[in-house]
């Protein structure tokens, strides 16, 4: 059975204090008996360190945003795959469109970055996806199928999670159908060597629509971005209605 993976991106949002109190609030209001649902939160790298140590032994994973692909070096502003070990991180999140849009990453930094996760016992969220003007192209399944060709090589699948987000979807209130999601992942799972691999979707998900994305054959979990900044919201995606 694939498992089913619920994962919060905070991207560069809340202090440590604030991320206190979110926890309080959300371990408060999620069911943790919902056995086969795992429950990530990647955060900032200032917060990791005090998340770790306030989640050990509980039912949340961490999880980071990104991963350099050295062990260490002249590298400023990155971090590595010991750094994030050694204070308990469990997931990275690999190749988000933003990291592509803003700062540069290729294909190619995204494979050195998922081997370098895998190196060190992280678990790689790789995240692919098309833009608006690729799908009006009609140029979606060409270029995920390139996204995984080339992010793939070296890469461990037992120890790895894909997210499927279309760039258009993230952060726009714009939801890809769930359907349509549904389709795109079968595509992709095709094109694994591990059909086991726990697939994502990521894109506007929210309390309203998770239900629908989550009843979908191929869908195992979600990757949440603005709504797992509220503790309440977030609780309520990770207690979807199957």
């Amino acid at each position: 059975m694939r498992k089913i993976i619920i994962a919060g991106n905070w991207k560069m949002y809340k202090t440590q204090a604030q991320s206190l109190e979110f926890l309080q609030v959300f371990k408060s209001k999620i069911d943790e008996a919902e056995g086969n649902r795992e429950i990530v939160l990647c955060v900032p790298f200032t917060t990791l360190g005090l998340l770790s140590k306030t989640l050990h032994g509980g039912i949340i994973r961490l999880g980071a945003q990104n991963i350099h692909w050295e062990d260490e070096g002249a590298y400023t502003g990155e971090i590595s795959g010991p750094m994030l070990k050694e204070i308990g991180v469990n997931y990275v999140i690999v190749g988000h469109s933003e990291r592509r849009q803003y700062f540069g990453e290729s294909d190619q930094t995204v494979n050195m970055r998922l081997r370098a996760a895998q190196k060190f016992g992280l678990v790689p969220i790789l995240c692919v996806g098309e833009s608006k003007q690729q799908r009006d192209a009609g140029q979606t399944e060409e270029l995920i199928i390139n996204q995984l060709k080339l992010a793939l090589p070296g890469v461990d699948q037992s120890r790895l999670v894909i997210a499927y987000e279309p760039i258009w979807a993230i952060g726009t209130g714009e939801t890809c159908a769930a359907s349509e999601a549904n389709r795109v992942i079968k595509l992709i799972r095709s094109g694994l060597s591990n059909p086991e691999v726990p697939i994502q979707y990521g894109g506007s998900v929210k309390p309203d629509n998770i239900d629908e994305i989550m009843q979908q054959s191929e869908i195992d979990g979600a990757l949440v971005g603005g709504a797992s900044l509220d503790p309440v919201s977030f609780a309520r995606i990770v207690n979807y209605l199957a």
